[in-house]
C-alpha cells in the first residue's frame, strides 16, 4: 500500500519557502539572544573585573590592579575607562619597564580624543615620572585647558599645582614662578586654597609672593594661626623685621604653642633692638650698639676658637697630619686673622664721636660682620644676639648688592 501526504500539509513552493524562512529567523533570533546574553554576561564581568582593579590601585596593589584591568578588557576591549585605568596602573607601577606600555595606551585614547583632560593628565603624569619638563607642561596644560566632565574649575586648579609641584622638584623655579602667578590669579575665595599657593611661593623663595597670599587668607580669617606664622616668616625672610615682629606676635597670641614662631619673634626683637644702621635712632645709640655689637663678635671669635683648638695667641695653627707624616708647613687658621683685625679695629671704638670719622662705623661693624660669618662658616649656625648680627649683615651685604 502506497504512502501519501495527508491532505493538511502544503505543496507549494512559496509556502515551503515561508516555513523555512520562519526557522531560520527564530535560530537567527536564538543565536542572537545567546550571543547578547553572552555579551551582557561578559561587561557584567568586566565591570566587576574593573572594580576589583579599582580597589588593589587604591590599596596601591599595582601587580592585582593590572592583571584586574587586562582581564576587564578582554571582556570589553574597546572600553576606553578600562584602558585608561589599565595605563595608569602600569604608570604608578613604578617600574620603568611598563611606562612605555602606559604611554602607548594612553596616546592610543589621545588620538582618539586629543581634548580629553583626563587623558592629558595621565600622559603628563607619564612624562613626569621620566623628568621630561618640556612634555609635562604641554600634557599638563593640555589638561588645563581640555574638556572635563565634571568639576572643571577644580580639577584645572589641581594640574596647575601638580605641574608645579613637578618644575620645584626638578629644579626649575622660573618655569614654576609663571605657573605661580597663573594660579595666584585664578584662586577661589578660600582660605585653604591662598594657605596652599603660599607654601608653594615659599618652596619657589618667592616670599614676596608667598606674603601677599597670607595676606589673602588673612582677609578672610584675620586670627588664622598659619597665615600668622606665615606672615610673619615671609617678612622675617626678606628682612623686614618691623613687620615679621608684628605677625609673629599675633602669632604667638593665636598659637601659644608655636614655638618656631617664638624663636623667630625673639631674633627678631634682637635685630630691632641691637641694628646700629636702622634710620630713627640716635648717634648715641648707634653707637651704643656698634660698642655691644663688637664685644660680642669677640665673645663669639673666642667660643668659636676654643671649640675648634684654635689658640688665638699664636699666628697659626697647629699643623696638620697626614697618616704618620706632619706636613712641612703649619696652615694658619682664618680664626687667627679674624682675631688680628678685631685687634686692629679696637681703638677705632673711642673715636666713633668725632665728627670727621663718618666712615668708622662701617668699618667697625664689618669686622663684626666677616666674624660673624666666618664663625658660622666654622663653627655652625650660631644663636641669639650672633645669630641676630649675621642676619644684620646678610640684609646689609643684599642692600649693597
Amino acid at each position: 500500500m502506497s504512502w501519501r501526504f495527508p491532505k493538511l500539509i502544503p505543496r507549494s513552493a512559496p509556502v515551503i519557502l515561508l516555513v523555512l524562512t520562519l526557522g531560520a529567523a527564530a535560530g537567527f533570533a536564538a543565536v542572537s539572544h545567546l550571543v547578547a546574553r553572552y555579551n551582557a554576561n561578559q561587561q557584567s564581568r568586566g565591570r566587576k573585573l574593573y572594580q576589583q582593579g579599582l580597589a588593589d590601585a587604591a590599596a596601591n596593589r599595582y601587580d592585582d590592579a593590572i592583571d584586574a584591568f587586562r582581564a576587564a578588557l578582554t571582556c570589553d576591549p574597546t572600553n576606553s575607562q578600562y584602558q585608561l585605568s589599565l595605563a595608569r596602573a602600569l604608570r604608578d607601577s613604578n617600574d620603568p619597564r611598563r611606562l612605555d606600555e602606559a604611554e602607548s595606551y594612553l596616546i592610543a585614547l589621545w588620538q582618539r580624543a586629543p581634548q580629553d583632560a583626563a587623558v592629558n593628565l595621565a600622559l603628563a603624569r607619564v612624562a613626569a615620572h621620566r623628568g621630561s619638563i618640556e612634555d609635562a607642561t604641554r600634557y599638563y596644560h593640555n589638561a588645563m585647558y581640555g574638556v572635563w566632565t565634571s568639576e572643571a574649575d577644580a580639577n584645572r586648579s589641581k594640574a596647575r599645582i601638580e605641574l608645579i609641584q613637578f618644575l620645584l622638584k626638578e629644579g626649575a623655579p622660573d618655569k614654576a614662578e609663571s605657573e605661580l602667578m597663573a594660579l595666584a590669579t585664578a584662586l577661589p575665595p578660600a582660605a585653604d586654597a591662598h594657605l596652599q599657593a603660599a607654601q608653594l611661593f615659599a618652596q619657589a623663595r618667592d616670599y614676596g609672593g608667598e606674603l601677599a597670599q597670607y595676606e589673602e587668607v588673612l582677609r578672610f580669617e584675620p586670627a588664622n594661626s598659619a597665615a600668622l606664622a606665615g606672615a610673619g616668616q615671609a617678612t622675617y625672610r626678606v628682612g623686614n623685621y618691623a613687620n615679621a615682629r608684628r605677625y609673629l606676635e599675633e602669632a604667638v597670641n593665636a598659637d601659644p604653642q608655636d614655638e618656631h614662631s617664638r624663636q623667630l619673634l625673639a631674633t627678631t626683637e634682637l635685630i630691632l633692638r641691637d641694628d646700629p644702621f636702622l634710620g630713627h635712632i640716635s648717634d648715641a645709640e648707634r653707637d651704643r650698639r656698634i660698642a655691644a655689637a663688637f664685644a660680642q663678635a669677640e665673645k663669639r671669635l673666642d667660643e668659636c676658637a676654643q671649640q675648634k683648638n684654635v689658640d688665638l695667641k699664636t699666628t697659626a695653627a697647629p699643623a696638620l697630619t697626614t697618616g704618620s707624616a706632619s706636613a712641612s708647613a703649619p696652615v694658619t687658621s682664618p680664626l687667627v686673622a679674624l682675631q688680628a683685625l678685631w685687634i686692629e679695629a679696637k681703638p677705632d671704638l673711642a673715636r666713633l664721636r668725632l665728627p670727621a670719622e663718618t666712615d668708622l662705623p662701617d668699618a667697625i661693624m664689618d669686622v663684626v660682620f666677616q666674624i660673624e660669618q666666618q664663625t658660622a662658616a666654622e663653627c655652625g649656625q650660631p644663636q641669639g644676639l650672633d645669630l641676630a648680627l649675621l642676619l644684620i649683615s646678610q640684609k646689609r651685604e643684599a642692600a649693597n648688592q
